[in-house]
């Protein structure tokens, strides 16, 4: 980044070296500028009052214009609502026949005549029936119906029969109301019950009135009134023109060009003065158009404004100033109608503009008067701001460079500018340096962004910062801004020699190749110790060579130092946090033969898969994203995810048959001398077995075969339950628990030879009963009391909904016992080898893990690190554990951590109760594991197709694992199979 070139400012330099007026020039210009402001001021407020009140008196003229067509327009509807009003209470609501009703039309015929506002009344009956008396004014509306030249009124009908068939009939009356033709209408049908004038209208005194819209048959624009009898349930309504509406607006024009316009809540033209452009034909029906579409922009504009709330604005448009103004017209009640009214500001304000000229000529006239006081004020306040700016120039000795500055025409004040500005930029460097020093974390960025400020603000042309590599004894440049003339990538640096010289030393300024002086600072935290070097590069020039500048630069450097020496430190603490997670990870792979790596594949597939997912820009993981502290946190809990198996027991963990447990094996001895007992007894039979008769031998002889026989079948079978491999059914479980009733004689005491826990153990089971005397008969298999292993008091599992104790949410069933040794009970293990015992031993592990990191202080970026770590045996329908989390409580880095364990589990070749799966078998479990809401179905979807279980496989699995996949099929299985 290029710096600015300009000298360095010295207030002991000749005055006239700096630029600008001097300040009784600037004080004369003042005095005139604030004339002229003043008779702006004074012209200004005179002429916007002026404008003010003319545009008062316009805004005022037209509301009352708008009262008035208000009022004017109520006095339309006013007598037809009580025309209505008297309808109500006409016998022809009552009537039930046609021609009852028919004897009334003389009355509606008079409503008719009397207001040509009117066009139609009508009645509708609770049956469907309906009556409109309707006056034909003018040969156009004749002709529509296909009238009788003499027609002045139509009756149009609608009468149900016996059967309920609709029958529609028109009848032509002259202005005496002769029937002048009866004509038969099979196409008018309709019901007026589903009418909104019927549905709306109630019993009340006040009609219910519709919202101005184009009558069909006219095209004229009206409303519709309708009232509810006083006796029925019929309901009478009168339709009502309202054609002086248009012709009413013309009226109401304050200039020649203003425009008015009536528009309903949807900005629906109801009334313009050109109606012509109002109605818009669609089909067989016309519209009202929208104020948009009737291209009147001064219109368009208020509208928007009357939208926002505002009923009186100024505003331009086209250049043109226009007044306008938004009035309320209340005379349909329910019906939000708005007066728009918008005029020409250059019509209501001609004659003001031309007064302003003259003003303007007077102010002028004015400040040329006052022009020898502001010259005579000049010289009185130069002098006092002379001596100012020169004691302010000696209290500001020291030099600060800024950019950018526009300068002043008084040169006084560019002193003063420029002394202030040296300092608020050492100050506003210090600001920047400290904001810096606490935000940036990356030491590199850090370095090169303190390095540039503390450039700028020292004022020199250039510099470099490089870090101590003691190893090399060396320094290496990590930062560089500015000139760099002579600045290597590297050199050496004796450190003792640097150390003995001092400070003094290490402040010479060396001369550079291209002139510029070189002063070199070595960094030191704390303790003394060397972390780096400062490098700066300046020109001759007095300021940099003061001494204070010298003293300056040591104590801005000393920050520096200090954040290199702080950075270095995060640094090497969190690699030594890694370090010991790793460890702990290493530790748990290495203390059982049969997981190791564990916790080494799974963070990597992990790590893999949730940057994977972090780089997808479409789709549905589109907006996941992690920073960088969230993905070292997501690692971290990825290496510590297993951290609890530090507390599980290695017998449990690697427990490959169902018998296998930490055995005292003077249980084994003890039965070697029941051996030797039986040995002793059949050296003595045998020698009895050769006096016995041939026959009585032999038959002992087939006996003890069949006997052997039976044994063998017996153990065979007893050792193929105990390796777990198939799912045992009840049969063999019977067959078990049949051969365990089989019975020895034990001829040695059971409780010689124990640990002080296991005799406890042993008294506690058989409390105060009598010990056997020997010989004693023992069944072959057996569950004993001391097999059963209690909870210790107070060690008993926090990990049950309910527990006061549980305070980090588990929810885990806990055995009744913390192991049972039972032989049958462990035999008969349905599945695999791991009792309920035995496997909450097992889950305990994440319990452990939760607990274990809960405990630990970590920062706010790494809080997510214990429930990441610990949640990745929960499973979507919430049967998981330790928690019993659902879908909607587990963040996507979780999901991704059980899908990761669940594939290593399925792969590894490495565990001892299983053989290794291939990638098909290990796809397919997984996605009936998804189909059973154990994993996330889409995420696995996802993995399915990222193909990363591929390179996972190339990677780490064995060559006879890496079959082929059929992706199509494992997706079908994600789906419940149709019945």
């Amino acid at each position: 980044m290029p710096l600015p070139e300009r000298p360095l400012f010295d207030p002991s330099d000749d005055d006239a070296t700096v630029p600008g007026l001097p300040v009784r020039f600037g004080i004369s210009a003042l005095v005139m500028a604030g004339m002229v402001l003043l008779a702006v001021v004074l012209v200004s407020v005179g002429w916007w009052g002026a404008r003010q009140v003319l545009l008062d008196m316009a805004e005022r003229s037209a509301e009352d214009a708008g009262r008035i067509m208000t009022e004017r327009s109520r006095r339309i509807i006013d007598p037809a609502v009580a025309t209505l009003r008297q309808l109500a209470f006409d016998p022809i609501t009552e009537s039930t026949r046609l021609d009852e009703r028919l004897t009334r039309i003389a009355a509606f015929s008079i409503d008719l005549v009397a207001n040509p506002l009117v066009s139609a009344v009508y009645v509708g009956y609770p049956n469907g029936d309906f009556l409109l008396v309707r006056s034909l004014r003018g040969a156009e509306q004749r002709a529509f119906f296909s009238a009788p030249t003499a027609s002045a009124f139509l009756v149009q009908t609608i009468v149900h029969d016996a059967h309920g068939a609709q029958h529609g009939q028109y009848r032509f009356y002259d202005a005496e109301l002769k029937l002048l033709s009866l004509r038969d209408e099979a196409g008018y049908r309709f019901d007026p019950r589903t009418r909104p004038w019927y549905a709306t209208a109630d019993r009340s005194l006040i009609p219910s009135i519709s919202a101005p819209y184009v009558f069909f048959t006219t095209r004229q624009i009206g409303i519709s009134l309708s009232q509810r009898a006083r006796n029925t349930d019929a309901v009478v309504a009168i339709d009502m023109t309202l054609d002086d509406l248009a012709a009413s607006l013309g009226n109401l024009r304050l200039t020649p060009h203003s425009e008015l316009a009536l528009v309903d809540e949807n900005q629906r033209v109801i009334a313009y003065s050109d109606m012509a452009r109002v109605l818009e034909q669609d089909g067989e029906h016309f519209r009202f158009r929208g104020l948009p579409e009737l291209d009147v922009p001064s219109l368009s504009h208020l509208a928007e404004r009357a939208r926002d709330g505002q009923t009186s604005t100024l505003y331009s448009v086209g250049g043109r100033e226009w007044l306008g103004l938004s009035l309320p017209f209340n005379v349909i009640d329910g019906h939000a109608l708005k007066l728009l009214i918008a005029a020409p500001g250059d019509e209501l304000l001609g004659q003001l503009d031309r007064n302003r000229k003259t003003l303007v000529l007077v102010a002028f006239l004015v400040v040329l008067a006052f022009l020898p006081l502001g010259w005579w004020a000049g010289r009185a306040i130069g002098r006092s701001m002379e001596r100012l700016a020169l004691r302010a120039g000696r209290m500001s000795r020291f030099d600060f460079r800024i950019q950018n500055r526009r300068r002043s025409t008084l040169r006084e004040i560019n002193m003063l500018t420029d002394m202030v500005d040296h300092v608020s930029l050492t100050v506003e460097a210090f600001l920047d340096i400290s904001a810096i020093l606490s935000t940036e974390t990356h030491v590199e960025e850090m370095l090169q962004q303190v390095l540039e400020k503390f450039v700028q603000a020292t004022r020199c042309d250039g510099g470099a910062v490089y870090l101590w590599q003691r190893e090399g004894s060396q320094m290496q440049r990590a930062a560089a801004y500015g000139q760099q003339c002579g600045l290597a990538d590297s050199m050496a640096y004796d450190e003792q020699g640097a150390e003995a010289a001092g400070a003094a030393c290490a402040l010479e300024a060396r001369e550079t190749e291209d002139g510029r002086l070189r002063v070199e600072l070595d960094l030191r935290g704390r303790d003394g110790s060397l972390e780096g070097l400062l490098v700066l590069m300046h020109a001759h020039d007095s300021a940099h060579e003061d001494p204070r500048f010298l003293a300056f630069a040591r104590r801005l450097s000393g920050m520096l130092a200090v954040a290199i020496e702080t950075r270095q430190l995060i640094a090497a603490q969190k690699a030594l946090l890694e370090s010991l997670i790793r460890l702990m990870a290493d530790a748990i792979d290495a203390k059982s033969p049969y997981t190791g790596g564990h916790c080494e594949r799974v963070p990597h597939l992990a790590i893999q898969l949730v940057d994977r997912l972090a780089q997808e820009d479409q789709g549905r993981y589109a907006d996941f994203r992690l920073d960088e502290d969230q993905r070292y946190a997501f690692q971290l809990a990825a290496l510590l995810h297993d951290c609890g198996k530090v507390t599980s027991p290695e017998h449990i963990v690697d427990k490959a048959t169902k018998l296998e447990v930490i055995h005292n094996r003077i249980h084994e001895v003890r039965m070697r001398f029941e051996v030797l007992w039986r040995d002793a007894e059949l050296d003595l039979l045998r020698e009895l077995y050769t006096t016995l008769p041939p026959a009585q031998a032999e038959a002992w002889r087939v006996q003890l075969q069949q006997r052997r026989q039976q044994l063998r079948e017996d153990f065979a079978f007893v050792a193929q339950c105990n390796v777990g491999g198939e799912a045992m059914s009840d049969e063999a479980i019977a067959r078990l628990r049949q051969i365990a009733t089989q019975t020895w004689q034990r001829h040695f005491d059971d409780s010689l030879g124990l640990a002080d826990e296991e005799s406890r153990r042993l008294a506690a089971a058989r409390g105060a009963q009598v010990q056997q005397a020997l010989p004693c008969t023992e069944q072959l298999l057996a569950d004993r009391p001391e097999h059963e292993v209690a909870w210790e008091e107070g060690h008993r599992p926090p990990v049950e909904r309910g527990d006061p104790r549980n305070t980090l949410g588990f929810d885990m069933r806990l055995p009744q016992v913390r192991q049972n040794m039972g032989e049958l009970h462990n035999l008969t293990v349905r599945r695999g080898t791991l009792t309920e015992e035995d496997r909450f031993a097992i889950n305990n592990h994440i319990v452990q893990t939760l607990v274990m990191l809960k405990r630990l202080p970590w920062p706010d970026s790494l809080k997510s690190v214990p429930d990441t770590a610990a949640n990745h045996h929960e499973k979507m329908d919430g049967s998981g554990y330790p928690r019993r989390l659902r879908a909607a409580e587990l963040p996507l880095q979780d999901r991704v951590m059980a899908l990761a364990d669940v594939f290593e589990a399925l792969t590894a070749a490495d565990r001892p109760y299983k053989p290794a799966k291939t990638l098909s078998e290990s796809l397919r479990i997984m996605a009936r594991m998804c189909r059973e809401q154990h994993l996330d179905t889409e995420l696995f979807r996802y993995f399915l197709h990222s193909g990363l279980w591929r390179s996972y496989a190339d990677e780490l699995l064995r060559a006879e694992q890496r079959d082929a996949v059929d992706i199509a099929a494992i997706e079908d299985l994600l789906d419940p199979q149709p019945a």
